[in-house]
């Protein structure tokens, strides 16, 4: 199963049940887990860990 699958499987679970406003909530908390992977092995790291 790819990832592209997994995705499309949450979207249609989105139509389906009318959950749109749980879309925006999904993408900020990948977004913030890419960017404390990222951000993991780098010089950013201190001020990163700070805003938080």
């Amino acid at each position: 199963m790819g990832k592209v699958s997994i995705m499309r499987e949450f979207w249609e679970f989105l139509r389906v049940r009318k959950k749109y406003w749980l879309a925006p909530i999904m993408l900020f908390l990948l977004l913030l887990g890419a960017l404390i992977v990222f951000t993991q092995g780098s010089a950013l790291a201190p001020f990163i860990y700070t805003l938080f």
